[in-house]
């Protein structure tokens, strides 16, 4: 039987996850996300420069928001993250209290099922925070989507060690980027 470790890396690894259909799918440029129900799905570039960045959060925030001891994410400029379907379908949650830079988060996510699908900040303009859990074919968070940084590691659980190989950064990794983009949300009034 052949489980994500044993998947042959150089092929999609699609397994049955979810109740919805099962048209998720990658190839060399691009590739779905899906919500567990299957009502919503995305569709994104695997390379730059639609790819901005994959990383794992430890903050606080993440932690809350996923049920888990941290958040694994990668970053889409949005002029090439597609909505396949259920656009209509997805609900909005949007808060400044708890976030380290003030920025505003708004969650997106099913509204159906509740998958949280990704988050948009006002610290970072015109790219969406997508949740590597999401993405359908499996192989694709080993190589393409493998995080290169690891954020909040003062947050981090202490049961749980680091990734292995990848930059590990105290606090917010991208701070000065963030605080660029809430000077310009508040000066455009959107915080």
């Amino acid at each position: 039987m052949t489980s994500v470790r044993s998947s042959d890396k150089t092929k999609p690894y699609i397994p049955l996850a979810g109740t919805g259909p099962r048209d998720g799918f990658s190839n060399e440029d691009e590739a779905t996300a899906t919500c567990f129900c299957g009502a919503v799905q995305l569709k994104f570039p695997t390379s730059k420069p639609g790819l901005l960045g994959s990383f794992i959060c430890n903050c606080t925030d993440c932690r809350k928001i996923t049920a888990s001891m941290f958040a694994s994410n990668f970053t889409i400029d949005n002029r090439y993250l597609v909505h396949v379907r259920g656009q209509d379908k997805m609900k909005q949650f949007s808060q400044i209290e708890t976030t380290t830079t003030g920025n505003r988060m708004t969650n997106h996510f099913c509204g159906e099922c509740g998958t949280l699908l990704y988050r948009i900040g006002t610290g970072f303009p015109g790219a969406s925070i997508l949740r590597l859990g999401t993405v359908d074919d499996y192989n694709l968070v080993e190589t393409k989507l493998k995080p290169d940084l690891e954020q909040f590691i003062e947050d981090r659980v202490a049961w749980l060690p680091g990734a292995t190989g990848i930059k590990q950064v105290e606090r917010f990794a991208y701070h000065d980027a963030a605080m660029k983009g809430k000077k310009a949300a508040l000066a455009a009034g959107k915080l």
